[in-house]
């Protein structure tokens, strides 16, 4: 750890989160949300802009839902976008609505700012007293056995503070994987991606978003600019430079140069204004570790991919909703100690087996998508230039078959992304047949509670543990009631089985019928036991 002269303090608060961008802010809100008491530090002053991410998954909506946050995204965000995908003289026009995804309310692609997703989680964490102490550096970070220290810089000075708990929310140059000495395999992509907001004329912005696929690479232009009308999002071939910082914004990319990526995309449009530009050199990596002790990483600190698919703002969001609720039932305990059947290092450690899997996965996912969209080698760029535009007249059959679009999209949104192996997914006896299995995302659907018709996941929209009994399930044992459990009965779900549902959405325990000590052997396993009389 650096030496410092500043003072000494040890602040009340059970997680430290380094970065305020929509990972870090989640992360708290969920942490928060279960009993944590958070503090949230930014060396940027003021909020990074213009921001990069543009869409929010169904997957990412539905595990914000309980934060309480998704209804003021919405009202943000266009929820049925209309695409103009340009195949060389033909055009293909897509809806990205009403997808066959019966089983999520949000069975849609969401075209949103960063910049709004921000200002919104932001918002819930004031309401709750959290506040982002922006001008607030991380210099250095460790793992202390059973604690983590951190050094923070601000205008007030130097700090030194002691806390359970420091997760780097803070992207690929993170410090907090720094101090923690976590390496990172990744290599840089031979493509770059240039960003503009522009001011075009030929183009209406009511014409929607729009995809030119051409020799070089695609390019898109989005009616969401920040500081003009449009967002123009371009691949190409990297121009490279000395002292590249991946997936951050780099020099200016001048408007006679974006003209040319315009005309060369074929988009009849030019550009009127040009209010801001850069170019983004790339690379796909992850973390050898998403933990070491007490020092945790999510997001752009743990995996970084290329834009393709949309995973980088929805996967550190997801990251951030599966840490921040065990470090939440970590930190305060349940009151619980060895003899309670509570062990955190095995929860806290569920984080990196589950979360590191499936950000691997995606990798490969992103690759190979970013390969077809944008490598300039000579069979991508024939795929994009010859063979799509040939192919465009069975565009709008394979659009039309709405169960293999939705299905593309179940798998970029994380929607089919399960957790089996986890030590947290456990099997009661005897095992109950028909249900989601441990690991997997509970699906949304129309039940009865108390003779009413509501739909499921409206009904877990709040944090903490829920338990779905079938109709004919003997109720739990007392000791398994505290704050932390919301119990519900299915009254449409004839049986005598039960599923109890982690606070991230996914499946954790199932039995088939009664199985009390196999499911307060569960709740104690990740912390949601009730307190033993007499302990907070």
């Amino acid at each position: 750890m650096v030496a410092h002269s500043g003072r000494d303090v040890t602040t009340a608060v059970d997680v430290l989160v380094v970065g305020a961008g929509t990972t870090g802010l989640g992360l708290a809100l969920q942490a928060h949300a279960h009993g944590a008491r958070v503090r949230v530090v930014e060396r940027r002053p003021e909020p990074f802009r213009p921001s990069r991410a543009l869409i929010l998954h169904p997957r990412t909506l539905e595990v914000l839902r309980p934060l309480g946050v998704t209804d003021a995204l919405l009202e943000l965000a266009d929820t049925a976008p209309r695409v103009r995908l340009r195949l060389g003289s033909r055009v293909v026009d897509a809806g990205l609505a009403d997808l066959a995804l019966p089983d999520t309310a949000y069975p849609h692609l969401s075209l949103v700012r960063q910049t709004d997703v921000e200002t919104v989680l932001a918002g819930a964490l004031a309401d709750r007293g959290v506040m982002v102490e922006r001008g607030t550096e991380l210099l250095a970070a460790r793992d202390d056995g059973d604690g983590a220290r951190a050094v923070l810089r601000s205008r007030d000075g130097v700090e030194e503070t002691r806390c359970p708990f420091v997760v780097g929310c803070d992207g690929p140059a993170s410090a907090v994987r720094a101090g923690a000495a976590i390496g990172w395999h990744g290599r840089p992509y031979a493509e770059e991606v240039v960003l503009a907001d522009v001011d075009l004329g030929g183009t209406s912005p009511g014409a929607g978003a729009q995809v030119f696929a051409g020799r070089q690479g695609l390019l898109f232009l989005f009616p969401l600019g920040e500081r003009a009308g449009w967002r123009l999002l371009a691949t190409r071939a990297s121009a490279g430079g000395a002292g590249e910082r991946f997936g951050q914004p780099g020099p200016a990319v001048p408007q006679a140069e974006l003209q040319r990526l315009l005309d060369d995309a074929g988009a009849n449009a030019r550009v009127e204004r040009l209010a801001w530009s850069a170019r983004v050199p790339l690379q796909c990596g992850l973390a050898r570790r998403f933990r070491r002790g007490r020092l945790f990483l999510a997001g752009d600190a743990a995996h970084t991919y290329s834009p393709a698919t949309g995973q980088g703002m929805n996967a550190g969001i997801q990251d951030a909703v599966n840490l921040g609720w065990k470090l939440g039932f970590a930190a305060r305990g349940s009151g619980s100690g060895p003899a309670d059947g509570f062990d955190a290092e095995v929860l806290l450690d569920s984080y990196e087996g589950e979360r590191r899997a499936a950000a691997h996965r995606r990798l490969v996912l992103t690759h190979t998508a970013f390969w077809a969209e944008a490598s300039t080698n000579r069979f991508p760029a024939w795929l994009r230039a010859v063979a799509a535009p040939r192919a465009a007249p069975a565009v709008p059959a394979l659009l039309g078959r709405r169960r293999l679009l939705a299905e593309a999209v179940r798998v970029i949104s994380q929607l089919r992304v399960n957790y089996r192996r986890s030590p947290l997914s456990v099997e009661g006896t005897p095992p109950l047949r028909g249900a989601p299995r441990p690991g997997d995302r509970l699906p949304d659907a129309t039940v009865s509670v108390g003779g009413r018709a509501e739909r499921l996941h409206a009904l877990l929209a709040r944090p903490g543990v829920h338990l779905l009994l079938q109709r004919d399930a003997a109720p739990p044992p007392d000791t398994t009631a505290g704050p932390r459990v919301t119990v519900l009965r299915l009254s449409n779900s004839p049986g005598r089985g039960l599923v109890a549902v982690r606070p991230d959405g996914h499946v954790g325990f199932r039995c088939g019928a009664a199985d009390p000590a196999g499911l307060t052997g569960w709740l104690a396993l990740v912390g949601a036991a009730p307190s033993p009389p007499g302990r907070p």
